[in-house]
């Protein structure tokens, strides 16, 4: 089983490993937390997304979605018996005015936004957030996550 201290560095090379962080961090989600992904295309970021939403599905005994990148439509939203997660994919947005019919930051405890490409946004709250940075090392070979934000993880 993956765990993380604050601040620190976890090989996620492997898929097996990117799923077992993906699916470990949903234990300490409860709702209306923000978790924005960072890094680089194709290191990762949708993967996570997947396994986090569907460990949520497989423990409500739920239908596994077809989790996919939302490049083009901005957000794909998944159902679950306690939440609705958001899933927000900004590569496209070029400024910060394209964001403001987004709604990303909605009040809502029965919902949990996940970011991937968030520099645009203007994070005013910190509090239920989580950062999560992505990136290769060893030349391509190998990837990594950092984890920042909820001192709980």
């Amino acid at each position: 089983m993956l765990t993380a201290i604050k601040d620190s560095k976890i090989d996620i090379t492997s898929e097996k490993s990117t799923r077992e962080l993906a699916e470990n961090l949903t234990y300490y989600l409860g709702g209306g937390e923000y978790i924005f992904l960072y890094g680089e295309m194709g290191v990762g970021k949708t993967t996570f997304v997947k396994y986090l939403v569907n460990k949520f599905q497989i423990d409500q005994k739920l239908e596994l979605s077809e989790v996919t990148s939302p490049t083009f439509n901005l957000l794909n939203e998944y159902k679950t018996n306690n939440f609705t997660i958001k899933h927000y994919d900004l590569f496209r947005i070029k400024n910060s005015s394209e964001i403001k019919d987004l709604d990303i930051f909605e009040k809502n405890e029965k919902i949990i936004t996940l970011v991937e490409w968030p520099k645009l946004l203007k994070i005013k709250n910190k509090t239920k957030s989580i950062d999560l940075i992505f990136t290769y090392e060893n030349e391509l070979k190998n990837r990594t996550i950092e984890i920042k934000g909820l001192n709980s993880i």
